[in-house]
């Protein structure tokens, strides 16, 4: 039975906890993913060295993620949540099939269940017209108007903007938060103008 070891990872008999960070985040191998795997697998590597992962009880695993996401919010609570239940079902289906999950039972699936959305208050188009026609600095301006009517990010697009991103009565955003390589908005001339 492969036990977890000391150094972070399953003994050499089974997989290691970098090869189940490597292959559950291949599709995005988004920054954040691989650091809340990383983060969360570690800590249960210390708690749980040189145990089998056959006899981790569905207590002692209740347990990890209370002491783990203690004062955390719901979503946080979620997202470590679902990275060990990952790592469970990774190992299952990777060469132990006869383990079973312990972080499929209804009790911890309430504890760490989805947060409900959060419903934004919407400001209505009248009162954004105002506040950018009373904003007297251009800049301030300027993105105000495109984040509104562009539907541009404040602090990761806006503000990374260069000489370089304008053409002509566009603007190309590199790296955007969406993950393609570039998006482009369109603005009007009237708003460069102040």
């Amino acid at each position: 039975m492969p036990r977890i070891s000391t150094t972070g990872g399953l003994s050499r008999k089974s997989h290691r906890l970098s090869i189940l960070i490597c292959s559950t985040t291949a599709p995005t191998r988004k920054k954040n993913t691989v650091k809340t795997s990383e983060f969360v697998l570690s800590k249960f590597a210390t708690r749980f060295r040189d145990r089998e992962l056959a006899r981790i009880s569905q207590e002692e695993v209740l347990d990890f993620l209370l002491n783990l996401t203690k004062d955390n919010k719901q979503a946080t609570k979620r997202n470590r949540y679902s990275v060990l239940s990952s790592f469970y079902n990774f190992s299952i289906n990777t060469g132990l099939p006869s383990l079973s999950n312990p972080c499929n039972t209804t009790v911890i699936k309430k504890i760490f269940k989805r947060p409900p959305p959060i419903q934004w208050q919407i400001v209505d188009k009248d009162t954004i017209d105002e506040i950018i026609f009373r904003t007297t600095d251009k800049r301030n301006r300027l993105m105000l108007e495109l984040m509104a009517r562009g539907g541009m990010r404040g602090g990761g697009e806006v503000l990374n903007l260069t000489p370089n991103d304008v053409l002509e009565c566009s603007l190309a955003i590199q790296n955007p938060k969406s993950g393609k390589k570039q998006r482009r908005f369109m603005f009007h001339e009237k708003s460069w103008e102040g």
